[in-house]
């Protein structure tokens, strides 16, 4: 008998240990909750309106769980090189998709703070070369001309940057800095491009980009 009460005994603590943690598996349950910051660079856009390159780009960003953030970045360049002999047209959309961290926060607002993180991107473009250096015939200097072509080029891109909310309104200032490496390009004749939209120019496989942001919070 005492057999018998020592195993109901155990058994019985074990079901009910199990049952409180199921209660707070099912507490600490992952649940997202809707929340999109939108918003467009300010920066690039307004310097459109004063050089060849015009820019045109946005982002929506979403807290997923504690501090991390997805984000997206979209937008669309129309860019002119004329260097070293070269005169090409790009022009297309192009698409960053990841995620950053946030490495300090306001306890008041965990939207406020700075952050880090990284992204992989694409862009989809039109290119033409007007002029494209050779040597001629005797060592003299020419220029030949292709036809427009669809091309595309891939990057990764750190982020590092921070975010203020604007007094009480649904409005933050965002800041950042994008250094960007090179993956691929493809070619036209296996010329280089010159400039690949959302990367710059593509002369070197490193670079760094910096967007001025003003965002609402939905």
């Amino acid at each position: 008998m005492k057999t018998k009460r020592i195993f109901f005994f155990f058994f019985s603590l074990l079901f009910i240990l199990n049952a409180a943690q199921k209660q707070d598996s099912v507490k600490v349950k992952f649940r997202y909750e809707p929340n999109f910051l939108v918003g467009f660079d300010l920066l690039n856009g307004g310097m459109s309106f004063f050089t060849d390159r015009k820019v045109f780009q946005g982002f929506i960003s979403s807290k997923i769980k504690n501090n991390i953030h997805a984000v997206v970045d979209a937008g669309f360049e129309k860019n002119r090189y004329q260097k070293n002999g070269y005169d090409a047209d790009v022009s297309g959309p192009f698409i960053k998709l990841g995620a950053f961290y946030m490495l300090s926060k306001d306890p008041e607002n965990e939207f406020n703070g700075f952050y880090g993180g990284g992204k992989v991107a694409g862009s989809f473009y039109k290119q033409e070369y007007r002029a494209v250096p050779v040597r001629g015939f005797g060592e003299s200097a020419t220029s030949v001309a292709f036809p427009e072509s669809a091309q595309s080029s891939y990057w990764l891109e750190g982020v590092v940057g921070g975010r203020v909310k604007l007094f009480d309104s649904n409005f933050y200032i965002d800041v950042n800095v994008q250094p960007h490496y090179l993956l691929y390009s493809t070619k036209q004749e296996e010329i280089q491009p010159m400039i690949v939209p959302g990367f710059g120019r593509s002369s070197t496989k490193f670079g760094v980009g910096f967007s001025w942001n003003v965002a609402y919070m939905f």
